[in-house]
């Protein structure tokens, strides 16, 4: 049996990721389906400092039994002027009372629920190149108009 290299996970950033109001699609197919836009924030870390750029939205559907699919597209610039784009994806979800209280602008401790997130970055900046060639995940937590994620380098 061949072996292969453990993964390990290096902090990379932490994301305020500003919100709009959520647009409801009403039921699809696979749940509930609203697009929440994404219309700033900031970006701070060991690698990089900068800002979330207003563009971009979470589409995200809402299953039955209250689990969330998020599904984002946005991009960060960071101070020195490289723009790097992010796509997130992950699933949110725990008790009903708890999914209540953050669907009420609530706010609820991140670990009385479950949210996690795999994402890739793609940049042309050559300054950056790097992250076009690496794994991302990430846990958030969700706030009354912004989200917080905590972004690790799979390595």
């Amino acid at each position: 049996m061949s072996k292969t290299a453990e993964p390990r996970l290096d902090f990379f950033c932490d994301l305020n990721v500003q919100l709009g109001a959520p647009i409801e699609m009403g039921a699809g197919a696979a749940g509930r389906r609203r697009i929440i836009p994404i219309i700033g924030g900031t970006v701070s870390g060991p690698h990089f400092e900068g800002k979330i750029l207003n563009l971009g939205a979470d589409w995200q559907t809402q299953f039955i039994g209250g689990t969330a699919h998020l599904d984002t597209r946005y991009a960060m610039e960071t101070l020195d002027g490289a723009i790097i784009e992010i796509v997130n994806r992950g699933l949110r979800h725990g008790p009903p009372e708890v999914i209540a209280a953050i669907a009420a602008g609530q706010e609820v401790q991140p670990e009385a629920y479950y949210m996690r997130t795999h994402a890739t970055l793609e940049t042309g900046d050559e300054r950056y190149n790097w992250v076009n060639n690496h794994l991302f995940v990430g846990s958030g937590a969700r706030n009354q108009s912004s989200v917080d994620m905590r972004l690790f380098v799979v390595r």
